[in-house]
């Protein structure tokens, strides 16, 4: 209900009474009440955000795609923004930005190149040393793939900062299955044909899980439903929640990759009280020393003989398990963050 007074008692931004057009006046002014309130909260909400995150601004920015973003968009931020130092965690980077830390996880593409995209190869190949010669540092993530770099591209004072398995990877005490696990992209180079025809060759009735999406950069691999054994299953990409509850129900992990620049996987399945049998190809010997029982990727007979060797060995899995706990206490987040924030200090003194 809307009261109006004609009084020379009462002051009006208007000379006259008008109902209809002063009610639509008061609505007016309460929405834009109502807007001015919820901005407020807004703000007070963002605000409480940026303290969830220390502080640190997120920008979206750019319309490119891929390594036109990088070389692009990602360009002219960083110019329009004083040139700051850019921390380049994963792809290639603006390969003329030189002040950037730039990370090299591997050079797969250049011993495997039939297992990556055409495309994904050759620009890999043409624009990851230009970028790497263009930076303040490079950091890689073993020393396996520091001499590679050292060999290839004749950069020196190469840094390595481990990688690390996320925290909420543990053993949640449940009961172990009959089932041997892969995790990993779907990838060629994971080496998963193999492994499956090594399980075909067991005597058993342990299931096979492998777990991993497909990523564009790979070339395809040739897995068809009709040709895997009743025993074989590929679940696709899961989420921590449900990775995490298969790494806590399988007996053996396997890991036969062809080629690693660091090899996490198995780091997660030692979090997760779950014995290993890795590749010892490329960095993985490094990563795991003694925590884990060691295959020959290229040769089914030996991914077998391992396989049956920890299906058959009570005792061995469970000393593999107490290994596996030592020796993920070599690496770490915190450790890792250090050794980077030292890094950036010592580029900016």
């Amino acid at each position: 209900m809307i009261r109006c007074f004609d009084s020379d008692d009462i002051q009006n931004v208007n000379p006259t009474v008008d109902p209809i057009r002063d009610l639509e006046i008061i609505e007016t002014e309460m929405m834009l009440s109502d807007m001015e309130s919820i901005q407020k909260r807004l703000e007070k909400n963002n605000k409480k955000n940026e303290k969830k995150i220390n502080n640190h601004r997120i920008v979206k920015f750019g319309k490119l795609k891929g390594q036109l973003w990088e070389q692009i968009d990602l360009l002219h931020f960083l110019k329009n923004n004083n040139n700051p130092i850019l921390i380049n965690f994963g792809g290639i980077g603006p390969i003329w930005y030189k002040n950037k830390i730039s990370y090299i996880h591997d050079l797969a593409f250049k011993y495997f190149p039939e297992t990556f995209t055409y495309l994904f190869q050759k620009t890999y190949n043409i624009f990851v040393p230009i970028s790497a010669k263009n930076s303040l540092k490079v950091v890689t993530v073993s020393n396996y793939v520091k001499k590679d770099i050292e060999h290839h591209y004749k950069i020196k004072d190469i840094r390595v900062i481990n990688a690390a398995q996320n925290n909420h990877f543990k053993n949640l005490s449940l009961k172990r299955e009959r089932i041997i696990l892969a995790v990993s992209s779907i990838d060629p180079r994971k080496n998963f044909n193999r492994v499956i025809k090594a399980f075909e060759k067991l005597d058993t009735d342990y299931k096979l899980y492998f777990v991993g999406a497909k990523m564009k950069s790979f070339s395809d691999i040739k897995i068809t439903k009709k040709s895997l054994h009743k025993n074989v299953f590929f679940t696709g990409y899961l989420n921590d929640n449900d990775l995490i509850n298969l790494y806590n129900r399988a007996s053996i992990f396997i890991y036969a990759s062809l080629f690693e620049g660091f090899g996490m996987p198995p780091l997660e399945a030692q979090a997760c009280g779950c014995p290993c049998i890795v590749s010892d190809k490329s960095s993985l010997p490094e990563i795991y020393l003694d925590s884990v029982e060691y295959c020959n990727p290229t040769s089914i007979k030996s991914i077998t003989r391992k396989l049956n060797y920890l299906i058959n060995n009570n005792d061995r899995r469970t000393e593999l398990i107490n290994k596996g706990y030592e020796n993920i206490t070599r690496f770490g987040w915190s450790l890792s963050a250090k050794k980077l924030a030292s890094l950036v200090e010592g580029e900016i003194l």
